[in-house]
């Protein structure tokens, strides 16, 4: 069972960082005219995939997509469904739900 949040946690931390410096990228590449940017549901998606806490950093640390009503609520939002889906995959995988 250790095992189990061992990868849940490692899961977590690497989604949220590739998220963060995803944020990054794109920051970079709003500064060059004619790049090709990640587009805003992409950076939805990843939040969605658990990458949530590292778009929120993001926005915030490059001051990126801070303007975006549905970017200031939702990825608050996916944070809550991140936290509450990792905790119910941690139970169903202890069988702490279904036995």
């Amino acid at each position: 069972m250790q095992n189990i949040s061992l990868f849940l946690i490692v899961f977590f931390l690497a989604i949220n960082l590739l998220a963060f410096l995803i944020m990054l990228l794109d920051k970079n590449k709003s500064k060059k005219n004619g790049a090709e940017r990640i587009s805003e549901g992409m950076l939805f998606f990843l939040a969605t995939l658990f990458g949530s806490v590292g778009v929120l950093a993001g926005m915030f640390t490059f001051r990126h997509k801070t303007q975006k009503w549905y970017f200031l609520i939702g990825i608050p939002m996916l944070i809550l469904e991140n936290v509450a889906l990792l905790y119910l995959i941690y139970l169903l995988l202890n069988g702490k739900i279904i036995s």
